[in-house]
């Protein structure tokens, strides 16, 4: 694990990259604001995380690190071990920790639970979307406290190195580490009045299967009766109405991603 710090003191902002190996947008970003070196008005940690699964540019080494917080300092598994040192790192920091996703184009944020850090931050980001994520934040960072997490583009992506980096900035901004362009308000700087929310329901299944495709755009309304995926010949047909989020065919191995509902919209 890499740890790197703009800025003198106690940092209590943290960055967050490279938990999983095949997301190099993260990195890639925070590298980019070590070479700028930006004057920060409060200290700043930035954390490349799984630099095994980075230099092999596979997901992970022994298991999905964000699948296995709080970690464990005594495992056998490199990446419990590795869960329970970041948590160390991050204790009393607000955190932006940055993926990115085979599912969705545009940046878009998660939170465990819409708090003031997502109501106070996210209108900075260049952001549409946030997510609740709710009960399935079980073994993710996302639990930690003060924290948020951006899915940044389509993973290995130059767009979502770009994205990440934006989003950097807009976090840096938002938590007062660096200064706002003179002039501009916070909805300016993140080119979004208003971000709308949504809170996940449940998974949608493949029901085995090898060969998948989804027919429906991440965050566009899917109708009852409307077919939204297909698994080998068999086509699926929305029960009910819902929103789709996380939604690919081959982001995971046993679904598709998952039902969301809209449950309000942050602007000012």
């Amino acid at each position: 694990m890499r740890i790197e710090q703009l800025g003198d003191g106690t940092p209590e902002v943290a960055v967050v990259a490279g938990i999983h190996g095949d997301e190099p947008c993260g990195p890639r970003a925070v590298e980019r604001l070590l070479t700028e070196n930006p004057d920060v008005e409060r200290p700043v940690k930035l954390v490349i995380v799984n630099e095994r699964a980075l230099e092999r540019g596979v997901r992970y080494i022994n298991e999905d690190m964000n699948r296995v917080f709080p970690g464990d300092p005594d495992a056998e598994n490199y990446e419990r071990r590795l869960a329970h040192e970041l948590l160390g790192e991050l204790r009393d920091c607000t955190v932006l920790s940055l993926h990115s996703t085979q599912s969705y184009a545009r940046p878009f944020a998660l939170v465990d639970k819409v708090n003031a850090v997502a109501r106070s931050i996210c209108l900075y980001l260049s952001i549409s979307e946030l997510v609740e994520t709710d009960r399935f934040t079980k073994g993710k960072l996302i639990s930690h406290p003060h924290t948020l997490e951006v899915e940044c583009g389509l993973q290995g992506t130059d767009e979502a190195a770009e994205n990440a980096y934006d989003l950097i900035r807009g976090f840096l901004a938002g938590t007062g580490a660096l200064p706002l362009p003179e002039g501009k308000n916070p909805v300016e700087a993140g080119e979004r009045d208003e971000v709308t929310v949504y809170r996940m329901d449940q998974p949608v299944l493949k029901n085995g299967g090898s060969e998948f495709e989804v027919l429906v755009d991440n965050f566009a309304p899917v109708e009852e009766g409307e077919r939204f995926a297909t698994t080998g010949e068999e086509q699926l047909v929305a029960e009910e109405s819902f929103i789709p989020v996380l939604m690919s065919a081959y982001g995971y191995e046993d679904i598709f991603g998952y039902t969301a509902e809209q449950v309000g919209v942050l602007g000012n």
